[in-house]
């Protein structure tokens, strides 16, 4: 049990550094609390050190949380909350040593000091409902919310795509069909809240129900997750050109560059059929859109 709580730390960490999870840049403001970088802290304000400290930033990370607050089901239980259904928590590790006296040939007793390590379960606030308010942070407004675009806006929500605000990751989760999102204020521009949706909504059409688009995805980082990854990034340009947006440069999804390289160097066809693909989900979401008055009208 130790090696494999050794390893699967190690895993994770080279993974978060092989992928420049560290130093991407994203689009908005990855806050934890007010903005600073602070350790994660047990349900008591106390702060976890160690390997625990490693392993529960790149946790949330992962999941986008902003709270620095994680606890156990039984903790949460106990402050009368309780850890929704269908998370998964995050293992943490708790190292100290045993005394054991063992009797010697002669008769005689001989104390041993026996080191362990044994892990334990813990969730993110952010997974638990019911607890008092301290424990749920905000990130600090980057923009006014009074900064939206009205015609962007419905042009989105007119697609009835299920988009869901919260935390600080943007992505689409093919298992319950959902684009979750950062809240808006939190992002350095209106533009870049949009691109970044138009960025998600375009991942959202490739289901077999919508648009059917498949690249053989088998891991992440992989040529079929940087396939559809470029899609999506062209996705995003067309929309955002089609609803006058201009995206701020150079920032959004830096990471993959190095991903569409070796595609595009491997297949001189990749770039046109990523285009092909990317004009397909838009002309989907425009295609969700609500037909004009007049054109209702004369039909």
């Amino acid at each position: 049990m130790k090696t494999d709580i050794y390893q699967k730390v190690t895993d994770k960490i080279i993974a978060d550094l092989e992928q420049g999870e560290l130093t991407w840049l994203k689009p908005w403001s990855a806050g934890n609390m007010d903005g600073r970088i602070i350790k994660p802290l047990r349900h008591n304000g106390l702060a976890y050190s160690g390997i625990n400290v490693l392993m529960l930033w790149g946790a949330a990370m992962e999941a986008g949380f902003i709270s620095p607050y994680w606890m156990t089901f039984k903790q949460a239980k106990e402050l009368d909350a309780h850890v929704r259904k269908g998370e998964r928590g995050n293992p943490v590790v708790y190292a100290n040593t045993i005394t054991k006296t063992e009797e010697q040939d002669d008769g005689s007793e001989e104390e041993r000091t026996i080191p362990f390590m044994k892990a334990y379960t813990v969730f993110n606030v952010e997974q638990i409902d019911g607890l008092a308010d301290h424990y749920y942070a905000k990130p600090e407004p980057v923009i006014d919310p009074s900064e939206r675009i009205e015609h962007a806006d419905s042009f989105f929500a007119a697609t009835g795509a299920d988009i869901r605000h919260g935390g600080n990751r943007a992505f689409y989760s093919g298992g319950s069909d959902h684009v979750q999102m950062p809240y808006f204020d939190s992002f350095r521009s209106p533009e870049s809240y949009y691109a970044t949706l138009a960025h998600e909504l375009t991942h959202w059409t490739k289901p077999p129900k919508r648009l059917d688009r498949e690249f053989g995805r088998k891991r992440w980082g992989d040529e079929g997750y940087a396939r559809e990854e470029l899609v999506a990034e062209l996705g995003a340009a067309f929309l955002c050109a089609d609803l006058a947006l201009t995206p701020e440069p150079g920032t959004d999804h830096a990471a993959y560059i190095q991903s569409w390289l070796k595609v595009l160097k491997e297949d001189k066809r990749a770039i046109f059929s990523a285009a092909a693909h990317a004009q397909r989900a838009a002309d989907f979401l425009h295609g969700l859109q609500a037909e004009p008055e007049t054109k209702a009208a004369a039909a």
